[in-house]
């Protein structure tokens, strides 16, 4: 596995400027905080329970997070009266789940102070949530992440993929991080869980080409439905299912509804419109096969500019830089 991990390391390490993903290890915690995965693992899937969307937000945490800086937990640190932090990023303002990342910390704080990172528990609360459902694991998360101590809005604006890209711009996107277009496939079915707020994707509905018409690419009939859900462009506030039917369940549901061409996303649709990507969504509506590969995707994307050894700080708290 750790070849995978030197990989993606010195694809991004000319973006990011630190790339130590080979130091991330197994049980890096088993001596300073030998509890500290079952305390992760422990209160998420509490959480989890009472709330069954808490998955889909701590993955998208998850993700925001290592698409700036890497995975070093910088979304979670909250703007000062100098600074806007990347929390504060428009991408950014409809996260939720930092309560169960701060409930967390604090229990760790408690049982072995100064030692586990926020980033490594943003990673393992991600992988815990989405396992919950299959009493399993569903991927392996090496530990030994540090913490950032920069956050900077225009950083996230700049680094996480818009819902609006094209293909080729997707791809450019994951590149940059070291990821290829495989992994934008692969870990584009996590839309298999969560919502989407209806002003990231009514333009298809109303406006695709500015002339008051509807995307072509989008089935009519699941066109003429979110219609009655979003009704106007404006409409910031209301929701729906990524996945229809299927948002709490993690499966190949997404690849199912994309091929059917129910992508909610211009960014899901654009998946079908290069012969490569298409040809791996083809490949994924089985969910053993989606399952594995996400596995393996998510070790690749945990691992993105992480912080190790000496670099960067174990923050006190996740969302306050150590002073």
């Amino acid at each position: 596995m750790k070849t995978a991990f030197i990989f993606a390391c010195v694809a991004v390490l000319t973006v990011v400027g630190v790339c130590q993903a080979g130091d991330l290890r197994k049980n890096f915690y088993r001596t300073s905080c030998p509890a500290a995965e079952s305390i992760v693992k422990n209160i998420t899937e509490r959480r989890a329970a009472s709330n069954p969307n808490l998955p889909a937000k701590l993955l998208r945490m998850h993700f925001h997070d290592c698409f700036v800086r890497g995975c070093d937990a910088s979304v979670l640190i909250n703007s000062t009266a100098n600074s806007t932090a990347e929390k504060d990023a428009i991408p950014n303002l409809s996260l939720a789940g930092f309560d169960v990342i701060d409930e967390i910390k604090t229990e760790l704080e408690n049982k072995c102070a100064g030692k586990v990172s926020c980033a490594d528990i943003l990673a393992l609360a991600a992988r815990d949530a989405v396992s919950a459902q299959f009493k399993k694991s569903m991927w392996e998360v090496l530990t030994g992440r540090r913490d950032g101590n920069v956050s900077v809005a225009s950083e996230a604006l700049a680094n996480i993929p818009s819902p609006f890209l094209n293909f080729s711009s997707l791809v450019q996107s994951f590149k940059n991080k070291g990821l290829t277009v495989h992994d934008l496939v692969v870990l584009s079915g996590a839309h298999t869980i969560g919502v989407g707020h209806c002003n990231l994707f009514s333009n298809r509905l109303y406006n695709f080409t500015g002339k008051g018409d509807q995307d072509p690419s989008l089935n009519s009939t699941y066109a003429a439905f979110l219609k009655t859900k979003c009704q106007s462009l404006s409409d910031t506030t209301t929701t729906v299912e990524m996945d229809p039917g299927s948002s709490q369940n993690f499966d190949a549901s997404y690849f199912v509804i994309l091929k059917q061409q129910k992508g909610l996303f211009q960014s899901d649709a654009a998946l079908l419109t290069d012969k490569t990507s298409s040809n791996i969504v083809g490949e994924l509506v089985k969910s053993t096969d989606f399952l594995k590969e996400f596995s393996q995707s998510m070790k690749r994307m945990g691992a993105i500019g992480v912080l190790t050894g000496n670099s960067g700080e174990i923050r006190k708290t996740c969302g306050v830089i150590n002073s």
